[in-house]
């Protein structure tokens, strides 16, 4: 018993339960942006992976807004408030063709084409006191309104609110604006602004913490990132902003073999989403509403012709964003409807 117990000693020594649990809940891999850890403004099969896990392995990743240290100073941020990693990945040189600075990607072992990459946002905690808004040229009323005004949103992390100004507090609720997995190789180096069926920049307000994401696979590793930080934004984000900031998410990935999805899917504590995008508003809805019924009949076992009509008097369908190139809506399905688990 002796020996038994200094050979347990002397494992337990030499590999340190740390060692021996990187990627769990309690010890999860951490990833900083750094000019080597940053896909600049696209989503690419081709881009090598900073990070490789295996499916289970939690991750704790950190992103950076969009913007640059030279903008924000000028509307007022101190300079000492300036993340240092947002100066430092002003080194990255291969960049675009869009403009978000996305953490990753994450290779994800044993993900391939066809399967299902399902992940758990876990927490998502706001990185840095302050966030900001800023009316773009691609705006939904660019055409009307020209002022490229930038403001400063004081954040207040233990209340949860934005201080937008005097007497007007937004309540936040953190989430990442852009996530997702490599596109089709056939889509070459996709531009970060317009979400697809890769996920990306869906600006889906929902996709909070304790939100489960599903993604088609379409390259082996699934190649996922994350990144265009939002501390709150309204559906729509009508000025092409929210209140953006950068956060730290911990994060879980789950590779599904067997399974399949034609675009991103989500799930709440309290509803399922499905999502669609297209240039057209029209066209972009009808992939959506497509979408839950495919979700109830695949899911729920329900006629098209049932999930149809359950669509038409249970779910909510809700435009995303109205103007990354692609305009998202989702469709939103109260889960408490279903009496039999």
């Amino acid at each position: 018993m002796l020996r038994i117990g200094l050979l347990l000693f002397i494992i337990a020594f030499a590999f340190p339960a740390s060692a021996q649990q990187k990627g769990s809940e309690s010890d999860p891999y951490v990833l900083e942006p750094t000019p080597t850890t940053v896909a600049w403004g696209h989503y690419w099969s081709e881009y090598p992976p900073v990070l490789k896990i295996k499916s289970g392995d939690f991750v704790k990743v950190h992103t950076l807004l969009t913007s640059n240290p030279e903008r924000l100073e000028a509307a007022g941020v101190p300079a000492d408030q300036v993340e240092k990693e947002l100066r430092d990945v002003a080194s990255v040189k291969d960049k675009g063709p869009g403009g978000h600075v996305l953490t990753g990607p994450i290779y994800v072992e044993d993900a391939d084409s066809g399967d299902i990459l399902e992940v758990r946002l876990q927490s998502i905690d706001l990185a840095i006191p302050y966030g900001y808004n800023a009316i773009g040229a691609a705006g939904f009323l660019s055409d009307e309104i020209f002022d490229r005004k930038m403001r400063i949103v004081p954040l207040d992390a233990k209340k949860m609110i934005g201080h937008w100004s005097e007497g007007i507090d937004i309540p936040l609720h953190p989430f990442f604006g852009s996530l997702g997995v490599a596109p089709p190789k056939y889509a070459g180096r996709w531009n970060s602004a317009p979400p697809w069926i890769h996920g990306g920049n869906l600006d889906n307000k929902e996709l909070v913490a304790g939100t489960t994401i599903y993604y088609p696979v379409f390259v082996k590793g699934a190649l996922f990132e994350i990144g265009d930080g939002h501390a709150a934004q309204g559906n729509g984000e009508v000025d092409i902003t929210a209140i953006e900031t950068s956060l730290i998410g911990k994060l879980q990935f789950i590779v599904h073999k067997g399974k399949s999805l034609r675009w991103p899917r989500a799930e709440t504590a309290t509803h399922v989403i499905a999502m669609g995008c297209d240039r057209d508003l029209n066209a972009a809805t009808h992939i959506a509403v497509r979408e839950m019924i495919a979700y109830l009949v695949e899911e729920k076992h329900l006629s098209q012709t049932d999930a149809y009509m359950l669509c038409s008097v249970a779910a909510d369908v809700d435009i995303t964003e109205l103007v990354d190139g692609n305009v998202g809506v989702h469709v939103m399905l109260p889960k408490n409807i279903f009496t039999k688990k």
